[in-house]
C-alpha cells in the first residue's frame, strides 16, 4: 500500500458573518484548475434545522507530481445556522448566505502511488531505502510544492471572506432578511 505523509495538519480557517458559499467553492475549484490539479469531492450534504442550514464539504484535490509521489489535499467545510440573506448594494439585490464557516486543510504527500514497491518484503526495504535517501530531494520537492499551493489557498480563502467582513465593518453593505 502507498504511504501517505501527513505534511499539513488542520490549518484551519474561521470565520462569522456574511459570505457567498457558491462563490468561495468557485474560487478554491478554480484555483486548483489553474495549477493544473484533478478534483473529487468526497462529501456534500446539508441538513436544514430550525437554527438554520448545516453543511458539511469535503474536498479532495490532488496533483501527480512524478510516477512515484502525489500532492493530496483535503478540505473540509463545516458551516453552522447559515441562512439567507439578501443584500442592496448599489441598487441591485444580491442573494448571500450569513453563518458561521470552518474550513480546514490538510496536506498529505503519498508515495509509491501505484504500489509497484508494495508486492514482496525486499521490494518494500528498498523502497523504504530509496525515499530516505535516493529520492529525498524529490520527495523535498513534492512537499515544497505542497506547502506553497496550500499556504496560497488558504490566503486566498481568508481575503475571499474577509472582503465581506470589510464591506461590513465599513456600512457598505446593509442586510435584509430574506
Amino acid at each position: 500500500m502507498a504511504e501517505d505523509r501527513l505534511i499539513i495538519d488542520q490549518l484551519k480557517v474561521t470565520y462569522e458573518g456574511v459570505f457567498d458559499l457558491s462563490g468561495l467553492y468557485r474560487m478554491i475549484n478554480a484555483f486548483y484548475y489553474e495549477r493544473g490539479w484533478d478534483w473529487g469531492e468526497k462529501l456534500n450534504t446539508e441538513q436544514i434545522l430550525p437554527t438554520g442550514r448545516s453543511i458539511k464539504i469535503e474536498l479532495t484535490p490532488f496533483k501527480n507530481i512524478t510516477d512515484f509521489y502525489k500532492n493530496m489535499v483535503r478540505i473540509r467545510i463545516y458551516g453552522n445556522d447559515i441562512k439567507r440573506v439578501e443584500i442592496e448594494k448599489d441598487g441591485a439585490k444580491i442573494p448571500l448566505q450569513e453563518g458561521k464557516l470552518m474550513i480546514v486543510f490538510d496536506g498529505y504527500v503519498r508515495s509509491d502511488r501505484y504500489n509497484r514497491w508494495e508486492k514482496k518484503p525486499l521490494l518494500w526495504f528498498l523502497r523504504t531505502i530509496f525515499d530516505k535517501y535516493v529520492f529525498k530531494e524529490h520527495y523535498a520537492k513534492a512537499e515544497q510544492w505542497l506547502y506553497s499551493d496550500v499556504e496560497d489557498i488558504y490566503l486566498r480563502v481568508k481575503s475571499f471572506l474577509n472582503v465581506y467582513r470589510s464591506q461590513r465593518e465599513r456600512g457598505v453593505l446593509g442586510t435584509q432578511w430574506w
